[in-house]
């Protein structure tokens, strides 16, 4: 049962139980001959599944990143990378359990970039590990939840979680890269590996967005997609237009964005 057991995986909130239980599902599913459950309707899920598992506090509370000569400062960084690709899981599945009667595609699209979590969660997991840390051993946020759970409609899931969190994961991950260049250690050339791997994938997932963004804005007859973007924005995030210093513009334009949005995104023109 498709749904239903999506529901069961996002539920669980061991991320090692999570992955197991989602690759076995991913191994044999058959998109083409699955049986779409649709007699329950999507839960709307009150608490994000970490929080069995993470210590959650308030987004300022969160250890600030930083100090990455040291283990200690790389943990917390390779922690909070690790929080986003596990929040990023349970988005995608939730993508696909949430939103019923769509074309086979979008289920493919979103089971795909979830596999693609799952092997980015363990990718920072080992690194995190390889410091003497592990997943949970600093306070986490539940802000990506949080977008996940306002965002109940296709329009607005699409626009805020790839379009707009992701991607702004896409102007993050070189910054993070850079830092890290300065140190000629075998292991932040590791993490710098990861975060390289992460980045070229994290494009298509926010190009998949991009995709069932316009498709949900063709199916509203909303007219002009650019402006029910910046409009679904700011309605979420006050006061994000036009406050982007900078932007990873090769990417974001490989994934979908207008010359306009990242005008309309950006302190300045950029484009």
């Amino acid at each position: 049962m498709f749904f239903s057991t999506l529901e069961e995986i996002i539920l669980t909130s061991n991320p090692y139980e999570k992955i197991e239980k989602f690759e076995k599902f991913y191994d044999r599913i058959e998109i083409e001959s699955v049986n779409f459950d649709e007699a329950a309707a999507p839960r709307i899920f009150e608490r994000a599944s970490f929080e069995d598992y993470c210590f959650v506090v308030d987004p300022k509370d969160v250890p600030r990143r930083g100090a990455l000569h040291t283990d200690y400062g790389r943990a917390v960084t390779l922690h909070a990378i690790a929080h986003i690709e596990y929040s990023a899981i349970d988005l995608a599945l939730d993508a696909a359990y949430r939103f019923r009667s769509m074309p086979k595609d979008f289920y493919i699209d979103w089971l795909e970039v979830a596999k693609d979590e799952c092997r980015h969660f363990l990718m920072i997991e080992e690194l995190l590990i390889a410091v003497g840390y592990k997943y949970g051993d600093f306070p986490v946020h539940k802000a990506l939840f949080e977008a996940g759970r306002k965002t109940d409609t296709l329009i607005e899931r699409m626009a805020i979680v790839p379009r707009f969190l992701e991607a702004n994961g896409l102007d993050a991950n070189p910054k993070i890269v850079k830092k890290l260049a300065r140190f000629e250690d075998i292991f932040a050339q590791k993490i710098i590996k990861a975060l390289d791997i992460i980045l070229y994938e994290e494009i298509d997932h926010v190009k998949k967005g991009d995709r069932w963004f316009k498709y949900a804005c063709e199916l509203e007859n909303c007219g002009d997609y650019v402006k029910r973007y910046l409009k679904i924005v700011e309605k979420h995030y006050p006061g994000a237009l036009g406050s982007k210093v900078f932007m990873n513009l090769e990417a974001r334009e490989q994934a979908g964005f207008s010359c306009e949005e990242l005008n309309s995104l950006s302190k300045k023109n950029i484009c």
